[in-house]
Formats: structure tokens, sequence, C-alpha cells
């Protein structure tokens, strides 16, 4: 990006959460996003009837380095194009309006995430992947998909990856896991009891541990020694908004599973090469076997 952006989505999503001074100040940004850029911290704890060591609080809570960073990424803001925002399917509609609506959407989830990604938290967890002995994914339900997603791209470049829907096994191979490995619990509400209740267990045994959830403090990111966020979409009646945020986590995983890539690439290649050649050949003897039974049938 030519500008640092994603100050006024970190501003909106994580108004809710936050204590009374600081989203007196988070709500007089987004209603004032121009004038902030300029203002010190005094100034700004002035006009939202707060104060300067209220705005340094907000910085930290949005996980910010000080008002500076915060001032700059807003400005960055300021100049993208505006978005139409997230938009729901209405009764009846055209498959062509639906094709629109759910790219718009998918588009614009995959931008507020890749504005909500902090650099050193990503280079961090590279590291972690980088050197695991075993990759263990956790999520139940929707994000069960995503772990798996990511079992399949891991395991292609010869790291040992488990993604499993069932818990009991889950706890089973964490119970047992060594500092070596790595636990990635993956949740969009960063809610998910079965999740943060295995991330509390990987942190009693040592383990490093990534959350991967929308953009706050959850139980699960508490549980977690590495904190990357996808954008918490709105969640309309049909639950488009959900499915671009589930695109929005196989995006993440897309950039880890890069960057590993990136970092050893030689390896990588090989590996890959090998993994191909292997699909191939299975899949050259099924074309052989379909080839038989044909002739066999005629």
């Amino acid at each position: 990006m030519a500008f640092m952006t994603g100050g006024l989505i970190r501003v909106s999503e994580m108004m809710p959460l936050l204590p009374p001074s600081e989203k007196k100040i988070a709500a007089y940004i987004m209603e004032h996003p121009e004038e902030i850029i300029s203002l010190t911290a005094s100034e700004l704890g002035k006009r939202s009837l707060t104060s300067s060591a209220a705005v340094v609080r907000l910085c930290k809570s949005l996980g910010l380095n000080g008002l500076q960073e915060l001032k700059m990424r807003i400005a960055g803001d300021l100049q993208k194009t505006t978005e139409s925002g997230f938009r729901d399917i209405a009764p009846n509609e055209s498959p062509a309006t639906i094709i629109d609506k759910m790219t718009s959407n998918s588009i614009q989830t995959i931008r507020e995430t890749a504005e909500l990604l902090n650099i050193d938290a990503l280079q961090k967890a590279v590291d972690l992947l980088k050197h695991a002995r075993r990759i263990h994914f956790i999520g139940v339900g929707a994000s069960s998909i995503i772990a798996q997603d990511a079992e399949q791209k891991f395991l292609r470049i010869n790291k040992t990856a488990y993604a499993f829907e069932d818990m009991h096994m889950a706890a089973t191979l964490i119970a047992n896991a060594a500092s070596s490995d790595v636990v990635i619990g993956i949740s969009f509400s960063g809610e998910t009891p079965e999740v943060a209740s295995l991330m509390q267990l990987a942190n009693q045994n040592g383990v490093p541990t990534i959350s991967l959830t929308k953009y706050g403090k959850w139980a699960v990111t508490e549980a977690a020694d590495i904190n990357l966020y996808t954008s918490s979409t709105t969640e309309p009646t049909f639950r488009s908004g959900a499915t671009s945020s589930r695109m929005a986590q196989l995006q993440v995983i897309d950039i880890l599973f890069m960057c590993v890539a990136s970092s050893q690439y030689e390896d990588t290649v090989q590996y890959l090469d090998a993994t191909r050649e292997a699909v191939g050949e299975l899949k050259l003897q099924r074309e052989k076997k379909q080839a038989y039974q044909k002739r066999k049938t005629k």
C-alpha cells in the first residue's frame, strides 16, 4: 500500500468493546475523521470531553503505537475511494445482482482484513510456523473448513499439520504437544468455547499459540501469544457478510502459507514438485483404471 490505512475500521470495530471514556473518543473520531488528523492528544481529549490519558489508552486498545499512528492511518483511509458497504440480498434478486453484491462484499472484507493485519505479529507467526515441529489448526463449524484448508496447504510443503473436527482428538494431541509445536485457534467470533479451552491447554503445556479471529479482545485472543485479525463484517439476514468473513479467514491462511513458503523458497519448490508428481501419478492410475473398465463393458 502506498500509505497506511485501517484507522477507521479499527475504531469502528472496537467501539462496542471500549470503556466509556474511550468510546466517547472513538465516537468523536468517527464523526470528525478529517478534524482529528491535526489534533494533539490533549486537544482530542478536550473536544471529546475526556482526557489526553484516555486518548493514549484508546490507541493502546486499538493495538497501535500511539496517536500519531492512528492519525496516519485515518489520513490514509480518507484518501481511499468511497466504499458501498456490505449489502444483503433481497427477495427474488437476479443472479446478476447477487453476483455483484457477493463480489463487492468479499472484496471489501479482504481489503479491510489486509488493513487490520499487523506486520510484526504476522512475522512472528511466520517465524513460529517455519520452525514448528507440528502445527495444530483448531476450528469448529465453519472455521473447521478453514483449519482443513490450512492443513492441506502446509502438508504440501512438508510441514506436519493437523486439523481435527473432533475436539476430543484435538485435546489429546495438544495435551502431548511440545514447546516446538504451534497451535492456531480459528474462530470468527473469538468466543468459541472449545477453541478457547484448547488454546488455554496449549498455554499450560508451554506450546506457542496463534489466534485468527475478528478484530477485538476475545476469549480466544486472550489465550493466544500472537493475534491475527479479520474484518468483523456485519451479519445480515442471509449472512452474506459472514460468507465474506470466511473468505477473509482463507486470505490470512494463504498469507501465512505464502510467507512461510517464500522464506524457504528452494525447499518449497522441491516439496511442491514432489506432491504435484505424486498426485499426478494417482490421477494417471485412476484414468487408466477407468479406461480399462470402459473397455471391459463394451
